[in-house]
């Protein structure tokens, strides 16, 4: 039930970035090129800020890998696939941040 709450928290998150960029570029008082390279700076700033958080997730995982083998002596590869899920998904989202 958790980590659909967090589901949900991350499609209201990109679909409120998205209405935003939408309403932004329909209200920009800018030209055509400047919006466009804005976004372009935006969408990479971005897209850098997922991957350190992605960087941080699969650290974090790691640490609670560790103290799951300690503490419950289950196999981290439970763990690792976390890690894998969360990187792909960042990785999708950054592919998708960066499409024109």
């Amino acid at each position: 039930m958790r980590s659909h709450r967090m589901e949900y928290f991350v499609i209201g998150l990109v679909a409120g970035a998205v209405g935003g960029i939408v309403l932004g570029l329909l209200f920009a008082p800018d030209s055509g090129v400047r919006t466009r390279r804005r976004l372009a700076n935006e969408a990479l700033r971005v897209a850098d800020t997922a991957r350190s958080v992605a960087d941080r997730a699969e650290r974090a995982a790691e640490l609670v890998g560790s103290r799951m083998d300690h503490y419950l002596g289950r196999d981290e590869e439970v763990a690792w696939r976390k890690v894998r899920e969360l990187r792909e998904g960042v990785q999708k989202y950054s592919r998708t941040v960066m499409m024109p």
